[in-house]
């Protein structure tokens, strides 16, 4: 049983589903390929990584659609960097952005600096004039360490807003509750997560709309248009591509979709419950 569902006006044994484009900002081939995803496809939610080189032309592009903020301390491609927006010793590598990977964020970081940057991350996005609708953890760096959760936690507490979480499997492996510490502060978030990575991206989102669990579901995945500089910067762009395609222009997953049942919902949906309490 799904009691967020059943906040949500919903049956509790019913199924709701929200379809989150991550990476806007990222570039300008997500951005582009977000904004179809959006408007004509079947995504219903997106988010935004303040930090990155696009994000601003994403604000601007998206200032009339509703969009929750990506947490980000890395920098994970070799060739496309982008770093803190604050100052932030801690928060760098040696040439100057973000770390490559969570495993030196957790090494190196310092706390402080990193709850100062992921609240200005979220503050620019708010003077852009984004409607914020949740946040998120880019590459789970704010997910799958405690000391770093604490951080998460307390900027959804502070601006009352929803965030994702990690289902049984990822919590077994961090090795602390972060969802019941979520729900005890009061903070919403989708019962089960489902995020597309790699290839094949049809069979992942076709499984997950097959099997699709009582409660609300998040499907995120991370579309981009093909471009040169795509191909370049991001050596999982084939996939990026794929999905695209697929949540933009494919009647087939339109259909699976429908063929699911499930209600569909957006992060404005949950960030209003969670406000109304």
């Amino acid at each position: 049983m799904s009691e967020l569902l059943e906040r949500l006006g919903g049956a509790p044994q019913g199924r709701a589903l929200i379809i989150t484009c991550d990476n806007l900002g990222q570039s300008h081939a997500a951005n582009a390929a977000i904004a179809e995803c959006l408007d004509i496809g079947v995504a219903t939610a997106a988010s935004l990584m303040v930090p990155c080189p696009w994000a601003r032309d994403a604000a601007g592009r998206f200032a009339h659609t509703p969009v929750g903020v990506d947490l980000t301390l890395n920098a994970e491609f070799d060739n496309y960097r982008w770093g803190p927006i604050t100052q932030a010793p801690s928060l760098l590598d040696g040439d100057g952005g973000f770390p490559r990977t969570p495993a030196d964020s957790w090494e190196h970081g310092d706390l402080d600096e990193a709850h100062r940057e992921c609240r200005a991350q979220i503050e620019r996005a708010s003077q852009w004039g984004s409607d914020l609708t949740h946040l998120s953890p880019h590459l789970d760096t704010l997910l799958m360490r405690p000391e770093f959760f604490d951080v998460y936690l307390e900027l959804a507490v502070e601006m009352a807003l929803p965030m994702r979480l990690g289902g049984s499997d990822q919590e077994r492996r961090a090795g602390f509750p972060f969802r019941r510490l979520a729900a005890d502060a009061g903070v919403l978030a989708p019962d089960h997560l489902v995020q597309v990575r790699a290839r094949p991206a049809r069979r992942t989102l076709e499984e997950a709309l097959e099997n699709l669990e009582p409660g609300v579901t998040e499907l995120v995945v991370s579309p981009a248009i093909d471009t040169p500089e795509l191909r370049e910067m991001d050596p999982g762009w084939l996939s990026r591509v794929e999905q695209y395609l697929l949540v933009a222009h494919d009647p087939s997953l339109r259909t699976a979709v429908e063929r699911s049942g499930a209600r569909m919902l957006t992060y404005t949906d949950l960030r209003d419950a969670q406000r109304r309490n």
